[in-house]
């Protein structure tokens, strides 16, 4: 009896931890088309990232200030489950809330339950706009 219930449960089970779809990058603000992601630092919604240790969400993305005019862009959702990762700026390292997966800060994994990195985009700086691809 025991045996048809872990049977009839494992396809939930397995089908949960599949790989997520990891589009990061969807549009470019005001344009409607694929490709770059282009941000203006001046923007309220983006004040998180006027200090160091600060972060955002945009899209699919998690940017993040290491440094004076330096920022990463990974992909948010973890490679474990697709949750939502975070950033601890105390460790210095992103966090999956759901399972405990913890990823550096290019995106490889420190701690599993997650095998594959967090995707990372290339990011440039020009004044007050990032640039995302």
């Amino acid at each position: 009896m025991v045996g048809g219930s872990i049977l009839f449960a494992a396809p939930v089970y397995l089908s949960s931890c599949s790989k997520s779809s990891d589009s990061g990058l969807t549009t470019t603000p005001g344009t409607g088309s694929s490709g770059a992601v282009t941000i203006d630092l001046s923007q309220s919604k983006y004040s998180n990232l006027g200090t160091v240790g600060g972060y955002v969400y945009y899209q699919n993305l998690i940017i993040i200030r290491t440094g004076d005019s330096q920022y990463v862009a990974l992909s948010k959702i973890c490679t474990h489950q697709g949750c939502t990762v975070g950033y601890s700026s105390s460790i210095k390292e992103i966090a999956c809330p759901c399972h405990g997966a913890r990823y550096s800060l290019d995106g490889t994994v420190l701690r599993g339950p997650a095998q594959r990195p967090l995707t990372k985009y290339d990011v440039t700086v020009n004044n007050n706009t990032l640039s995302i691809s």
